[in-house]
């Protein structure tokens, strides 16, 4: 068991400037981001800011009516802030761990509540996912993100990419699946013996298939986004 004088234990923890750029892992679970302009957020993910910062609420019609639409449809979508200003913002969701990604003219996709940050260079869009029979509506969407700039996705725990090829797919357990390259167009399906092994209701027989050449991210830990219904 560690004990520090309260000196100790600020010199310990104190916030360290590591001159990364815009955004930077201060912790792996808690990141800083150097604001002089703004930057979307998870709504909620801030826990600390100094400087003079500004936040919005994504107005109704931020991003069009296609979007608003589909949030709608989804009955969830990403709530999405907006920082503005000059100073530096703290962001966390739930202690989980954070992953800065520089797309570079790429694009990738990731699960509507594993994203936390991107630069407003970046252009997204929700995407629905195809429904299964017996299944529940819940957190069947993801963001696609694409173009020049910083992402920020989190996973709980240390994430894990497995690579996708033409002759080898991958097969993950929806719940547990984080992000995938913006190449790959997963498909759910299902697996009857799964069923008749684990019993009904354990959603594990819902699988999504990743076939052809990208890369897909998943943690280990079961988020239920959605389950079967008994």
């Amino acid at each position: 068991m560690n004990r520090y004088s309260i000196e100790e234990f600020v010199n310990q923890t104190k916030q360290k400037d590591k001159g990364e750029g815009l955004f930077e892992l201060e912790t792996p679970r808690l990141m800083e981001v150097n604001l002089d302009g703004q930057v979307w957020a998870k709504a909620g993910a801030m826990v600390s800011y100094r400087g003079d910062i500004k936040f919005e609420r994504e107005g109704i019609l931020e991003h069009g009516f296609g979007k608003l639409f589909k949030k709608a449809l989804t009955g969830e979508g990403t709530s999405l802030m907006k920082a503005a200003g000059k100073g530096k913002l703290y962001l966390a969701d739930q202690g989980k761990k954070i992953s800065i990604l520089q797309l570079q003219g790429d694009s990738i996709f990731v699960n509507g509540n594993d994203l936390i940050a991107f630069e407003p260079s970046i252009s997204w869009d929700i995407k629905l996912m195809k429904k299964v029979g017996g299944m529940m509506a819940g957190g069947l969407f993801n963001v696609r993100l694409e173009g020049s700039g910083m992402v920020a996705i989190t996973s709980h725990y240390e994430p894990l990419t497995l690579l996708v090829t033409r002759d080898n797919p991958v097969f993950t357990d929806p719940n547990a699946t984080v992000a995938w390259s913006g190449s790959l167009h997963p498909e759910f399906i299902t697996d009857i013996s799964f069923k008749t092994f684990l019993g009904r209701g354990s959603g594990e027989s819902i699988q999504m298939k990743f076939a052809g050449e990208g890369f897909v991210v998943v943690q280990p830990f079961e988020e239920v986004y959605f389950s079967e219904q008994s």
